[in-house]
């Protein structure tokens, strides 16, 4: 597989040696009841561009966000844990400020010293964050005397913020060692892949995965639709999906016509070969989900109401298990049922296992559900695979060759 180029400006490509610089992270991770970090994956993933920049004498201050705060201060959401871990990880102190913009912040980082680290509050307390407003951006960087801006919150690039967008109108901008890392392994994945090139989408939503679908078709040599996704596609046959998640109304199969018309142009008569749809699935004969609801694996045929499909079935899973040993590379975006339940868990354990085994296949996992699944499930935390990406939407919308404002926005390199 060519490795596709990075276009813009990275820590790498400037001189960043005693700047005062402030980066954007992606810190929304998940917390335990007791607000303890349930999963450090992203602030891990964060330490490279931090180390880059602090050996180098810069100054760094990271904003961030945590949660969905409805535009004023929510304590729940607060980065406070975040800065305990990343100090931890770091080995030496990291200067939490509790507040985003202001004297507070102005004060705590007017005199940084070289290598010095400082976290500022949660940049969704304010609404100019998520209404890319100028003048918060502004105000976020005259508090921080920024110098140079660093975007390596690869879980955000997708959405146009003020952290995003805004801020790179104001501030010399590049990538940080994430951001890039994220943009090659994804791009070079869909650009130029070694073949067959496998894509795997799971999810729910049609609407969501629509665009990914479609883009996938172009692309690849083979696409698996799973999850709750692939029932769209069996109500759509007129199948029986008993009282199954789908999406309603005319709408969902409007785009399930175009999905099945667009695959149907690429592969004529062979799309069957494909373009595949679970051949089994497995079922709850009530409708029930819980840790102890047990798992029946049915054809097709045999799904009735109250029955839920909430998983592939063994000869779906064989299946996928001969395409990946075909494959060159797979591409995996949604996992195929309900993961989070051990007895819906076998058909994404299966793909997982069939990826990590072959180490010959380069594997390529979408953040969000994916992501957090394979890390688990992998006793290496992902290391099993070629790249497990940090970003849920942002991911997404780069493998469905979408414009990610957070990334256009930086500086190309000359």
């Amino acid at each position: 597989m060519a490795s596709v180029k990075f276009p813009y400006k990275t820590v790498k490509d400037i001189s960043v040696e005693g700047k005062q610089i402030l980066m954007r992270a992606d810190y929304n991770v998940p917390l335990n009841e007791d607000d303890t970090i349930a999963d450090d994956y992203r602030i891990v993933a964060s330490l490279p561009t931090i180390k880059y920049l602090t050996e180098r004498g810069a100054r760094v201050v990271i904003v961030a966000h945590l949660g969905r705060p409805h535009d004023q201060v929510e304590l729940k959401y607060s980065l406070t844990p975040v800065a305990e871990r990343l100090s931890r990880l770091l080995g030496k102190p990291v200067r939490f400020v509790p507040d985003c913009v202001g004297a507070v912040v102005s004060t705590a980082t007017r005199n940084m010293k070289p290598g010095e680290v400082v976290l500022l509050e949660n940049l969704r307390f304010y609404p100019g964050e998520k209404k890319n407003d100028l003048e918060f951006a502004r105000h976020l960087v005259e508090s921080t005397h920024a110098e140079l801006f660093v975007q390596d919150g690869f879980g955000v690039v997708h959405r146009a913020h003020a952290s995003t967008s805004a801020i790179t109108k104001l501030l010399p901008s590049v990538a940080g060692i994430l951001l890039e890392k994220e943009y090659v392994a994804i791009k070079s994945a869909t650009d130029s892949p070694n073949r067959p090139l496998t894509t795997v989408i799971g999810g729910a939503k049609i609407a969501d995965k629509m665009p990914l679908a479609r883009k996938f078709i172009q692309i690849a040599d083979n696409v698996v639709i799973g999850g709750a996704l692939a029932n769209n596609f069996f109500r759509r046959a007129g199948r029986d999906i008993g009282d199954s998640v789908a999406d309603d109304g005319v709408e969902a199969d409007k785009l399930v016509d175009q999905i099945l018309a667009d695959a149907k142009a690429k592969w004529g008569d062979a799309t069957s070969e494909h373009f595949i749809l679970p051949s089994d699935v497995a079922v709850s004969d009530d409708g029930s989900l819980t840790n102890d609801t047990p798992r029946h694996e049915v054809g097709l045929s045999d799904v009735h109401a109250p029955a839920k499909i909430y998983d592939a079935g063994l000869k779906t899973m064989d299946k996928l298990d001969e395409l990946v040993a075909e494959s060159g590379t797979v591409i995996w975006n949604g996992t195929l049922g309900m993961a989070e339940y051990p007895n819906f868990a076998h058909g994404s354990a299966r793909l997982a296992l069939a990826l990590a085994k072959n180490p010959r296949v380069v594997s390529v996992i979408g953040g969000g559900d994916t992501a957090d699944f394979v890390r688990h499930w992998d006793s290496l935390e992902g290391g099993s695979f070629t790249h497990v990406s940090t970003g849920g939407g942002a991911s997404l919308e780069l493998m469905a060759g979408m414009d990610l404002p957070g990334i256009s926005a930086l500086e190309p390199k000359q």
